[in-house]
């Protein structure tokens, strides 16, 4: 699918989509709670489809949308392969919480998915009793408890989501679980994890030096949970607002634990005129300037800030390209490759990327199946000098399906 987006000023509100990080962890742990929870804005998303598609094939009885679902958990050992869609974070999640099983399970899942590496995965499981075997180190993978528990120690350098399914599984084990984390990264995202985990009835233990440890005599509670709206989705949209006009999105929690409420940081860093409301941020255009940026814990903001960089007037610098590499596409350079198209000249120097202000001109994009890709496109194209097309531009449904509609009603002329 090829999207077409044209110059033009923007002005309007809208609704940040629902969380898909969020999403995906309460429907597991719904999915693991004896009892009937209730999960409202889960959003439709394919990342939060497929954690519904393997919960359902997990034990539990799921029915209802993205509005409203309901979860009778109670996990069961799955007949069929568990697959996880293009999901990071299913994938590392859904291992560990199959280890909590006494047979083999075998979890796939396709697209970039295919070709990341597991040994994030194995690595913890493995040192916590858990058999795991994949395919030269990429899916499918296959796991095969009981988990016993312990005392291990795990690399947080290059994603925090196995340990996310780490955390989530342990209650199962056979005796208490310490984890202890070297060179943490993404640390929001775990304390994300410990929050939902905590509504769900666990708690989780933190000591010092990134040391974690999770009793097992605690069981999943069912509960009624609400999905907050989604800071990385809602990224794009405060940049758009930022550079090309005035746009307030809504169903934001300022106070959220999400690590992408950090582009709140960097919007005022380059002199965004921002207003910071009780549920909404309102971003308006101004004379934006270079800027700085450690983006290590929240690589996601990637895409958003380069697309604010390019329109700001100098040189920006942003820290953390080394965590952009096992994404839907090498971010790093599939970033610097359609940016260039579109006449933005941006340097890889070793964990820092360097974005150069400039005028944005007419070009053809190339999503790379990554959604955020194209959605950095989409809105670095509305101060462009021409037409900009995005192709493969349906990588947006990971994560955000609406996002091209609501970007379009946001549009009221042209410069």
């Amino acid at each position: 699918m090829k999207k077409l987006v044209k110059p033009s000023a923007v002005k309007g509100t809208v609704q940040a989509p629902a969380s898909k990080s969020v999403a995906q962890r309460a429907i597991a742990l719904a999915t693991l709670a004896e009892g009937q929870s209730k999960i409202y804005n889960a959003g439709n998303s394919n990342d939060c489809l497929a954690a519904i598609d393997t919960c359902k094939k997990l034990g539990a009885h799921i029915v209802g949308d993205g509005s409203k679902l309901t979860i009778t958990g109670g996990p069961k050992n799955p007949n069929d392969i568990l697959h996880c869609g293009e999901s990071g974070l299913s994938i590392r999640m859904f291992a560990a919480i199959a280890s909590i099983f006494n047979t083999p399970v075998t979890l796939t899942g396709s697209g970039s998915l295919t070709n990341r590496p597991m040994n994030m995965v194995t690595d913890g499981l493995a040192k916590l009793g858990v058999r795991c075997t994949t395919n030269n180190g990429k899916l499918p993978i296959t796991v095969q408890g009981p988990i016993q528990g312990g005392y291990i120690t795990v690399d947080g350098s290059q994603s925090s989501q196995a340990l996310t399914g780490l955390l989530m599984a342990s209650p199962f084990a056979k005796k208490d679980v310490t984890i202890k984390v070297d060179n943490l990264n993404s640390k929001p995202y775990i304390d994300l994890t410990i929050e939902t985990m905590k509504t769900f009835g666990v708690r989780v233990d933190e000591l010092p030096g990134n040391t974690y440890r999770i009793a097992v005599t605690q069981k999943y509670k069912a509960s009624n949970f609400n999905v907050e709206g989604d800071w990385s989705g809602a990224a794009f949209m405060l940049v758009a607002g930022a550079i090309a006009g005035e746009i307030e999105v809504t169903n934001l929690n300022p106070k959220s634990l999400q690590a992408d409420r950090a582009i709140v940081e960097a919007l005022l860093s380059a002199g965004a005129s921002l207003s910071i409301r009780e549920n909404s941020i309102v971003a308006k255009r101004a004379n934006l300037k270079a800027f700085d940026f450690d983006a290590r814990n929240c690589p996601d903001l990637f895409p958003p800030l380069v697309a604010l960089a390019a329109n700001c007037n100098g040189q920006s610098k942003i820290l953390g390209v080394n965590r952009l590499h096992g994404k839907e596409s090498d971010r790093a350079l599939t970033l610097q490759q359609e940016f260039t198209k579109m006449g933005v000249k941006i340097e890889l120097v070793g964990n820092l990327m360097v974005v150069n202000g400039t005028s944005i001109k007419s070009a053809i994009t190339y999503s790379h199946g990554d959604h955020r890709i194209a959605m950095a496109c989409a809105v670095a194209a509305l101060t462009a000098n021409g037409d900009v097309e995005i192709e493969n531009a349906e990588a947006v449904n990971k994560s955000y399906p609406n996002f091209f509609d609501d970007l379009y009603k946001m549009q009221v002329d042209n410069f």
